[in-house]
Parts: C-alpha cells; structure tokens; sequence
C-alpha cells in the first residue's frame, strides 16, 4: 500500500506525468474505438500448398482451382479492362492532372475512349495496320496523354513499346531497329529533337513519324522533312481520326500488348514480350490477393509517379481502369510530389522502398528529445501491436497525437500501399504498418512475369518476406549446386510457371532460352528460401556472384541489403575479385543522418568534409561490421574498409537502372582509383 500510495502521490518528473496521461487516454480512447480485426483468407501458418515437382501454389487456390487469367469475366484483355472501367463508373473521372498550385482537373472514361480511337485511326489514317505487327513506341513522362496513346494502340490491336530517356541514346537507337518503330508519340520538342537526330544520323532508317504532345515550333518540321520524317501533333493525329474514324480492331488475349525492354546491367536491353492476358492476369491475381481486405471501387484514387514505362505502374493502373477508378498523375518533378500527394489525396498508393525509407528517416530525425523518441517508440509498438491482431486503422489515440502529420503528408486517405522494385527493411516496413495505418503489401518479381509473381497475405503482419504466389502463377526453387542452395533444404533459385510469364525477348532466342526453359519455367536469377509458414524470403542473388583469391563465392547484394540498414549508410557498392582475398565497399552516407552521427563523434563539417573524416570512416564501418554479424555474415563476406562518397547512385548519373538497381560495370569503373587505393593501403 505504501509502494502504490508513494506511486500515486509523490511528485513525478513532468515527461512521466505526461506518459502516464497519455497511457491513460490511449487506453481508454482504443477500448472505446478499436474495430473489428482483419480476418485473413487462409492459414497464416500455411500460406501454400506443394504442387508436383516441388512447385508451390497459393493456399487461396484449392486443389481444384485452375490458375487466374483473368478477375472480371468482361474483361480479358487490357481493351475490355478500360471499357468495364467506362461502364462501371458511369462515365465517372479516370485520369487527373495539375498545373502548379492549381486543383487536378479530369479526363472522364468516355473522353479517354473517344481520344484513344480518334488517335489510332489518325494513326491507321497514315498507313499503320490494325495488327500486333504493329509496333508504336512511346516516349514520354507519366501523364494522361501516355494513357491515351497506349489505349489508342489496344484499340486497334497494335502495340505499344515504352522508351524512356535514361537508357540513353545509344539503346534508343537500339530499340527502335530491334522492334522496328516507325512511328513514336513523345511529349515534347527535345525528346522529338533527340529521336530526329539519330534519323538524321542514319541511324534508325525505320523510323518515319513523330507525333509531339507538346507544342513546338515549325523549324522541327522542316528538320523532319529533310530526313524523311513527318513531323505532327497530337492534336492533329487526333483531329484527323476524327475525321476518318475507323471501328476498333480488340486485339485477343493471347496477342502481343507490350514490349517492355528492361535495361539490365550489362549489353542491349531486352524486349519482354508481354500479351493481353500476361497483364490482365497479373492484375487479377493482385486483386484476388488483397481482395478479403480491400476491394478496388470508384472512389479509390491512385497517384501515378512511379515511370509508366515499367510493369509494376503498369499492373496498378490495369487494377485502377478495371475497377473505374481514377488515376492522378505528378506533375513531373519529384521534389513537387509531396504538395501533390497532398492535393490529389490518393488512397491506392503504389510506391518503392526508397522513398519509403524518407518517410521513415523524415519521422525518426522528428523526435529529437529522448522523451519523444521514447514516445514514438512506445506508440509504434502499441499500434504494432493492433497490426499483429489484424486491426488497421487510422484513428487511434496514437494516429491523433502522433501519426496524423505523416498520414496527411501522404494526403490522410490512404488505404492501399504496394511497395515492390526492391527488398524493404524489415523495421521499417514494421513502423510504416504501425504509422500510416493502412493495408501495405510487399511484391516481388521482375518485368518478365508481368511485374508481380509473389504478394503478401492480407493479416499477415510479419515482414523480411515478398509473401506467396500470386494465384495467377506457381513457383518452384531449383537447385544451385555452385553456391551450396538446394531445393531438398527448402533453398535454391526461383523459377515461376503461370499466365503472367512473358513469351520471350523480341528477336533474341538466345537470351529466350537462358530465361525460359524447355517446359516454361522463367529462372529469374534470385535465391529464395521457402519459411515455414509457407511463404517465400528472397536471401541472395545468382547472376552477380563472383570468387574471391580462396575461392569463396560472394554474391554481393546479399550483404549490401544488410549493410544499407546501417542508419548513417543511405547507399552501398560491394566489391571483390578473384585477385583479391577481402572485400571493400563504396558507401554513400545518408545526408540528413550523417551530421547528428558526426557530431556524436565530436566531428562536424560539410557534408563534403565528413565523408574524409577518418573517425567517421571507421564508426560507419564497425556499425556496417556489427549489422554484418547479427545478419550472419561469415568473416570473408564483410567489408574490410570502405570508402566514403557525398554523391548519390542516381539513375541521371547514370549509376543505377531506371527500376533501380545498381548497374556494376560503372560503378566498378568509376571507383576504380578509390577500389585501388582501398587495396593498396591494406
């Protein structure tokens, strides 16, 4: 009695007070308030189901159940997909966009129909054929106008071939003679500039039309003329389909919708060949997944930002037009997303782990007091806590006092959020489930499955995962002998079977066959691990592994995925060869972490500055050598000095894929001198 009579009257330190308020309120306000939890779909504890041959299909498929092709019955191809899109939303808002600090305005369904099959019959006006031989490209940024011109294509059976400016000329160049585009839609006068110079140059004879979105001036035509290429705007083509309307030509589901070259690392990009039904059933198994938890409607709006020109955009918007659901484009700069978000206010939000982890870094650098550290980690722990039970929502006590500002920089209504492209860290997808208070799924897969092959399970609150088959595919590991991974220990690499594989690379059946196999396997080159709940964990990488002096196989994103959860480490090239007996890494410190880390230390500087800081040199790689450890990294897989650089991998610079992945050969050639000097000195 004297311990609970001391408790309850002696006088507290203010912040306990204050905790013990907040406790108490929180308490009452989640008895009060806390809904219903999510019931998942099947055995949490028995996500899959073994198939022959090793293979493991979703638990969501019964044994009589036949993989998906499709979702709704009217729509199998990516044509039917829009027209239910028109038909269930009444003719209701489809595709947004904005001028700074104005509101979105809206294309309705019918008015994207309309000019989807005035384009194409301008563009059938001037010569090309209603077929899948047909191949258009389109260069341009996210925004209605990509839409169009891709719908405009389905209409009419051709195919549309996405270009984007990151591949640089040379594979621009490539691209076009290898899917022979005569004719490409791009948004303005310089990508029309760059697209005429290698005509001029001799370098794409193939090419003959150029339809501009933007406005330009009548130099360029003159130009286009010169060279044997017509020149004209989209109002135009459109203006004069109009006048010379054809009925649409609805491609079939097994014909060709889109080739979508991936850059690689290495060499010439590669087509993949993707049909109608290759996406439609993607789309249908990602709506199948998450269907007991959130049911795609009208209402919902999605937030395009993510390049059109990869699948995983692709895929969401497949699910958004079937639904008749909206579709809000950026406004082209990166940096305005955040006032955009805010404006459109989405509540389908398709996004990649980088931009998650500034979510994450923006809240974690918030609490600067140990007091509110202490209370955003009691508060993530008391929502995670909801999210193990199945309960999502946004309106706790804990939404109100200290989540509300990032769920409203995210514009307060999200309700979906798909992170794929690359792995998430396992905290921090953890905090994002607790803060954002809405249904996040992780995907896996590469653009020759059509984006997806695995999604997480609705309920499913566990993370350092990509989930199970999608319902539209299965997968299998097989064995890689050379790296000590078998399929008898549940290990090896991941191979999928299913509607959404792709048929192959456009006119190159030599890398066909490397990625498909004689019975249709796709090898997609990763290392998985099956879990015991049935669901499947990505752990290494085949394609880039190589030996060190002793013989040691390293496969290097394996340990750059531990090594970038290090809090001052926002980037991390891994190198070895076989002349070498060590590894070394080239890290790029996180800019906004690296100064409070440095002043910890007794340091501070330019950013500049503190990358030469030989202290600060060794506190980042004895935290990278801890994470190592408690990730079970053997001795030879850990760095044994890094060298520190200010300047980010970016895709302008050249240093990453547009799906952003590292691309080695440059970087290995540009840190070249420090990779020496880091040997050297050892």
């Amino acid at each position: 009695m004297d311990f609970l009579f001391q408790l309850l009257f002696s006088p507290l330190p203010t912040p306990a007070v204050i905790s013990l308020f907040a406790l108490a309120a929180a308490t009452l306000f989640y008895l009060n308030t806390r809904p219903s939890p999510l019931r998942s779909p099947v055995d949490l504890n028995c996500q899959t189901l073994g198939i022959k041959d090793g293979a493991r299909k979703t638990a969501l498929l019964e044994d009589n159940n036949n993989l998906m092709s499709y979702y709704y019955n009217e729509a199998k191809t990516l044509y039917e997909v829009f027209q239910r899109g028109l038909k269930v939303s009444g003719n209701g808002p489809c595709l947004g966009y904005r001028k700074p600090g104005r509101p979105y305005q809206w294309l309705k369904y019918r008015q994207v129909a309309d000019r989807a099959e005035h384009l194409g019959s301008g563009l059938l006006h001037k010569g090309l054929k209603p077929n899948p031989d047909n191949f258009i490209g389109i260069f341009a940024q996210n925004r209605p106008e990509w839409i169009i011109s891709e719908l405009a294509c389905y209409t009419y059976s051709m195919v549309a071939v996405p270009l984007y400016d990151t591949l640089g000329p040379e594979a621009l160049v490539f691209i076009i003679n290898q899917a022979e585009i005569s004719t490409v839609l791009c948004d303005n006068q310089n990508k029309a500039e760059t697209l005429l110079q290698t005509r001029e140059t001799g370098q794409t004879p193939v090419l003959k039309t150029i339809v501009i979105m933007d406005s330009f001036n009548s130099e360029l035509v003159e130009r286009g003329t010169k060279c044997g290429v017509d020149i004209v705007s989209m109002q135009d083509v459109e203006a004069l389909g109009k006048s010379n309307l054809e009925k649409p030509v609805p491609p079939k589901p097994e014909d060709l919708s889109i080739v979508c070259f991936t850059s690689g690392t290495t060499g010439n990009p590669k087509g993949a060949m993707l049909t109608h039904e290759n996406v439609v059933s993607d789309a249908a198994g990602v709506i199948k997944c998450f269907e007991s938890a959130v049911v795609p409607n009208t209402q919902d709006v999605s937030i395009s930002f993510l390049p059109l020109a990869h699948m995983f955009e692709r895929v969401v918007q497949t699910v958004m037009y079937g639904a008749g659901a909206k579709v809000g484009f950026f406004q082209g700069d990166i940096r305005l997303l955040p006032d955009d978000m805010k404006t459109l206010q989405p509540t389908i939000f398709p996004v990649v782990p980088r931009l998650l982890n500034r979510v994450y870094d923006k809240v974690q650098s918030g609490a600067k007091s140990p007091f509110k550290k202490w209370l955003l980690n009691f508060a993530v722990e008391r929502k995670y806590a909801e999210v193990r039970e199945g309960i999502i929502r946004n309106n706790s006590i804990w939404d109100k006092l200290i989540f509300h500002k990032v769920q409203e920089s995210l514009g307060g209504r999200v309700r979906v959020m798909v992170t794929g492209a690359a792995p998430i860290s396992p905290s921090v997808l953890n905090f994002l489930r607790a803060s954002l208070g809405c249904q996040i799924f992780e995907a896996y897969g590469q653009t020759e499955c059509t984006a997806g092959c695995t999604f997480t399970t609705p309920g499913d609150a566990t993370s350092g995962h990509v989930g199970v088959p999608l319902p539209c595919n299965v997968v299998k590991l097989v064995d890689v002998e050379e790296m000590n991974y078998f399929a008898s220990n549940g290990e090896g690499e991941v191979c999928i079977m299913g509607r959404n594989v792709f048929k192959g690379y456009l006119k190159d059946p030599e890398k066909t066959k490397e990625a498909l196999d004689e019975d249709g396997w796709l090898h997609t080159g990763d290392i998985g691990k099956w879990l015991p709940s049935g669901v499947l964990k990505i752990i290494d990488r085949k394609k880039n592994i190589f030996k060190l002096a002793q013989g040691e196989y390293i496969a290097p994103e394996k340990i750059e995925n531990v090594y970038v959860r290090s809090e001052p480490v926002a980037q991390v090239f891994v190198h070895g060869d076989s002349l070498q007996s060590c590894l070394v890494a080239i890290v790029v410190p996180d800019p906004e972490v690296l100064p409070g880390f440095a002043k910890n230390l007794g340091c501070q500087g330019s950013l500049e500055e503190l990358c030469k800081n030989t202290e600060i040199r060794k506190a980042i790689l004895s935290d990278m050598t801890k994470l190592g450890k408690e990730a079970g990294l053997k001795s030879f897989e850990q760095v044994k000095d890094v060298y520190l650089h200010p300047e980010q991998f970016t895709i302008e610079n050249g240093l990453l894929t547009p799906t952003l992945k590292a691309k080695r050969a440059e970087l290995k050639t540009l840190f070249q001198p420090q990779i020496d000097k880091l040997y050297s000195s050892m």
